[in-house]
């Protein structure tokens, strides 16, 4: 998340499950089950399947930003052989119980969403339209940076020397 604007947006819809937990604490688990390929015209929250241990909902519509500098981060996401998509669900607090908060397919953004705290987030195979159009965007964006390796100053061997310690004159 950048604080410059994204040259590309792609909508994409969130399936999230609900499953009864097997937990005293807790009577459901959520999760993220699928991304859809642009925006369904179906209203977040929609039931689409139930039965006795699971229900599946369209939660609702984001839109995965890509920004040049990211190129990198985009390509080797693609050369993974399963793409994927990072989808956070936020806590609403109350009914329905989460939003999507974001979707994003830089693996380094992915790991920051999953830092601890109560986001539910979730790593899913990419739709094949959105590789194609994520692809795309490398395509056309990417340069290529050489890597350059930091060179370090060199330690002064006197700043580092022992010295004889300072004695103070009796007056």
């Amino acid at each position: 998340m950048s604080v410059f604007a994204p040259l590309t947006r792609i909508p994409v819809g969130v399936v999230v499950e609900r499953r009864k937990a097997q937990s005293p604490w807790i009577e459901f688990t959520w999760r993220a089950a699928s991304v859809l390929a642009g925006r369904p015209d179906a209203v977040p929250w929609t039931r689409l399947s139930e039965d006795q241990e699971a229900a599946t909902f369209y939660a609702g519509a984001a839109e995965i930003e890509l920004y040049r500098s990211e190129t990198a981060n985009y390509r080797d996401n693609l050369s993974t052989g399963v793409p994927l998509l990072w989808i956070a669900l936020r806590p609403t607090g109350g009914e329905p119980p989460y939003h999507v908060f974001a979707v994003t397919a830089d693996p380094g953004e992915g790991e920051a969403l999953s830092a601890p705290g109560s986001d539910l987030v979730e790593a899913l195979p990419m739709p094949e339209v959105v590789r194609a159009q994520i692809a795309a965007f490398v395509a056309e964006h990417h340069v290529e940076r050489p890597f350059q390796k930091r060179k370090l100053d060199r330690a002064d061997p006197e700043a580092l020397a022992r010295r004889a310690p300072v004695r103070k004159e009796r007056e």
